[in-house]
């Protein structure tokens, strides 16, 4: 009994990390609707996993419920975006601050090395998306504060709804590469002062991208 409750739950964080990552990568668009069954064949995920997963994703706020069309994933407001990425600019700039203090010479060799990465394929936008997703995700591990890193990691699944990246454009990955080396420069010099700024200055510019790219859709 105790495999088969362990199964069980490997078999949902299974579904739910397929499920994120396609919202993530933009293959579930918000405001598409939900189906178990299309989900499960598309998965090769029995249906059981793939509900327990669609209500962790309600949990948290990433699919919503509207009336005749059932789960379906947010879309976020103007205003939502806006404090989403204040939310950001501060839980980030204080990763990296901690960063400073505690990252290893191996996670800041990590960091440098992820962040040549995601500037050397600047022009395959969703190998851009998958490096600098796991520099973030580095730099929130580097923190070593877990409720830090809970909130950040939420964040970033929140994140997931903005839709398209703003790291399509090379010029924006070149941009993105010079604002992570600052912040990695910073940590490698224990200066936490520095790095928090460098990483809300960071953060600020993503969120002028974003802008941008919403007005641009209008």
């Amino acid at each position: 009994m105790i495999n088969d409750s362990r199964d069980e739950r490997s078999r949902v964080e299974i579904a739910y990390d397929k499920l994120l990552t396609a919202i993530q990568e933009g293959e579930l668009k918000p405001g598409t609707r939900i189906r178990e069954v299309e989900l499960a064949e598309k998965f090769g995920i029995s249906r059981t996993p793939i509900r327990d997963a669609i209500l962790k994703l309600e949990s948290e706020g990433l699919l919503i419920h509207e009336a005749r069309k059932g789960a379906v994933i947010k879309s976020l407001s103007h205003r939502e975006i806006i404090e989403l990425y204040a939310m950001r600019e501060v839980l980030e700039g204080t990763a990296a601050r901690y960063a400073a203090q505690h990252a290893s010479s191996a996670e800041i060799e990590e960091l440098n090395a992820l962040n040549d990465l995601m500037y050397e394929c600047r022009s395959e936008p969703s190998r851009v998306v998958s490096f600098n997703r796991q520099f973030h995700n580095l730099l929130y591990s580097c923190a070593n504060n877990r409720y830090l890193l809970g909130a950040l990691r939420s964040l970033s699944n929140a994140m997931a709804l903005l839709g398209k990246t703003t790291l399509a454009d090379p010029v924006r990955t070149e941009e993105a590469f010079k604002e992570h080396s600052s912040i990695v420069i910073a940590i490698a010099q224990r200066d936490g002062d520095s790095a928090e700024f460098a990483a809300r200055k960071h953060i600020l510019k993503a969120k002028a991208e974003r802008l941008k790219l919403l007005r641009d859709k209008v």
